[in-house]
């Protein structure tokens, strides 16, 4: 990131994430869409992979290469945020589920249940043999 513009949030960002310049394949590529002559001629739009983890970004959205550089590095940055909440919601809602259903049922709903049991037996029970029937 030597020749980028400082942007000493993004530096804080790649190392909070682990991210190094290093692990960062970037080329560039002319543009797609509107823009006529000049996206034509000139390589502005930025390719930036990430080798760990294979996410790649494309960024084209300014004239300016160095600024796409900066704004597909944010880009990465956001993607990798997303994906490592993501991994720590699923693990927090796996523990939770775990603790719901090991919990002990509330007293209002087991005196219920134990209810039901117990008039389901008085039914059972209700359909023993007839006295005269042996």
């Amino acid at each position: 990131m030597a020749d980028l513009p400082e942007d000493n949030a993004l530096r804080t960002r790649m190392q909070k994430l682990r991210i190094t310049e290093e692990d960062l394949e970037e080329s560039f590529i002319r543009g797609s869409g509107a823009g006529g002559q000049k996206i034509n001629k000139t390589s502005s739009t930025v390719v930036l992979r990430h080798i760990p983890s294979g996410i790649e970004v494309r960024c084209q959205r300014e004239r300016s290469q160095s600024q796409n550089r900066l704004i597909a590095r944010h880009e990465l940055c956001d993607r990798l945020e997303a994906i490592f909440q993501k991994v720590k919601l699923d693990a927090q809602n796996e523990r939770e589920k775990k603790r719901r259903q090991t919990r002990d049922r509330p007293r209002g709903l087991k005196r219920r249940y134990v209810a039901g049991k117990r008039h389901r037996a008085g039914i059972k029970q209700g359909r023993g043999k007839v006295a005269g029937d042996e």
